[in-house]
């Protein structure tokens, strides 16, 4: 999001969470009252919340479901055809396919464990959960199609689909996600002018994806006010403080990943001083900071790599590239943390065998999601749907998303550099590069 908009969407969010809090204050509860039970004023705001606010907010979620499907199935397919050069690299592709995969699912895994530790989205009241889970049933069915919720084996066998159009019709995404691999896999593979036009077809509709993504962010403060007004008009303004622990617990897993992990990375794979590294990259990470884009960084991160910590050319320019879209550490954390945030929120008990979907999902995300503005949202979103978990949550979140979105993509920025760093160890330099 841009500052502005950013700025915009965190105004809609107090707003409405401080006009829903005054509702419920005056007024009463609305969800879980009978009909015949409740106050003029009850009625009065229960109609309000189903015939004005409530569609809107509604409407917003469902803009970001009508897109989500070509978006990741474009987005993921293009990121693994940008291996394309696998082959003749050798050597470098694996190493960065292979790091990029582990760091990413570390990342996910601490998120995961952070938030199964300190619990942030626990301690609700049992009559406020009640409230929550009454009136979030019906609406989550009607944007994720309802369903029973996989578990076991089921989860592991039904991610190969036997007719992908048919799974993705009725919401299950992490089978278009796995096509969507399979395919990125034999755009690798095939070497031809039509799959080269077929590429290029994918990048068209890549664009358009992002840019109706673009447009419908630019409602988002509609829908945030309109979500943040229904949820503490129903449960007061206790849900407040438990988003609190949530914003605390998203950065403690990133300055973690940041300054622990990459650290290890860098010192133990690259051979590299870790103060060094962090001094060498600092340019860079004010830039994703300001900017919350891995994309628009991504001139100052090849300049960085070549200049200060003296990478060879050929390395810096493939893994950095490739890691602008594919290697997102940070938004594979926080799309982890968050799902599982909302989880406890809701009361929704997750089998280990959803939480290591979960686990999957967002590595694959961090992948599917690179480069689209506020793209981890829809992501979140069907996963939530997914593991049955009311995707209204996604209200409770997009207020603070802007400052996460910046803290994430100065770690997925950082992560790329540390990749770099790690690619590069034993390659060769090449005429032309500035050694160190």
């Amino acid at each position: 999001m841009s500052s502005s908009l950013s700025k915009r969407v965190l105004l809609a969010a107090v707003v409405g969470a401080g006009l829903g809090a005054l509702a419920f204050h005056f007024v009463g509860p609305t969800v879980g009252v009978a009909a015949d039970a409740m106050s003029d004023g009850q009625r009065w705001l229960a109609g309000l919340d189903k015939y004005a606010i409530g569609p809107l907010g509604q409407i917003f979620l469902l803009l970001l479901f009508m897109l989500v499907a070509p978006l990741l199935f474009a987005a993921l397919a293009l990121g693994i055809a940008g291996l394309k050069d696998l082959k003749s690299l050798g050597r470098l592709g694996l190493k960065t396919l292979a790091y990029t995969v582990t760091v990413s699912a570390i990342a996910v895994l601490l998120g995961v464990t952070l938030v199964q530790a300190l619990q942030p989205g626990a301690g609700v009241d049992p009559a406020m959960r009640e409230r929550m889970l009454a009136g979030a049933a019906e609406r989550a069915a009607s944007v994720t199609g309802g369903g029973p919720v996989k578990t076991g084996v089921e989860l592991f066998v039904q991610m190969v689909p036997d007719n992908v159009f048919k799974t993705t019709a009725n919401g299950d995404y992490l089978a278009l996600m796995i096509f969507a691999l399979f395919f990125g896999v034999g755009m690798v593979l095939v070497k031809s002018p039509k799959v080269d036009a077929l590429r290029d077809a994918l990048e068209g509709l890549y664009e358009v994806m992002m840019k109706l993504i673009a447009i419908v962010i630019g409602f988002a403060p509609i829908g945030v006010f309109a979500l943040m007004f229904t949820l503490t008009a129903q449960l007061g303004y206790e849900v407040l403080s438990l988003l609190a622990g949530y914003v605390g617990v998203v950065l403690l897993g990133l300055a973690l990943h940041q300054f622990v992990v990459y650290s290890l990375a860098v010192k133990y794979l690259g051979g590299m001083s870790p103060l060094r590294f962090f001094r060498d990259v600092q340019e860079a990470m004010i830039t994703a900071f300001s900017t919350a884009s891995s994309n628009a960084t991504l001139p100052t991160a090849l300049r960085v790599a070549e200049e200060k910590l003296k990478l060879p050319h050929h390395v810096s320019r493939f893994v950095l590239t490739l890691g602008s879209t594919a290697n997102q550490n940070g938004t594979a954390l926080f799309e982890g943390v968050t799902v599982l945030f909302l989880a406890q929120f809701y009361g929704v008990h997750l089998e280990l065998s959803q939480q290591i979907m979960v686990v999957a999902v967002c590595v694959l995300g961090g992948i599917g999601t690179a480069g689209v503005p506020s793209g981890s949202l829809p992501v979140i979103a069907l996963i939530l749907g997914m593991i049955g978990v009311p995707v209204e949550g996604v209200g409770i979140i997009v207020g603070v998303n802007g400052f996460l979105d910046m803290c994430r993509t100065t770690l997925n920025v950082t992560g790329d550099l540390a990749a770099a760093v790690v690619v590069a160890r034993g390659e060769p330099f090449e005429p032309g590069d500035a050694r160190p």
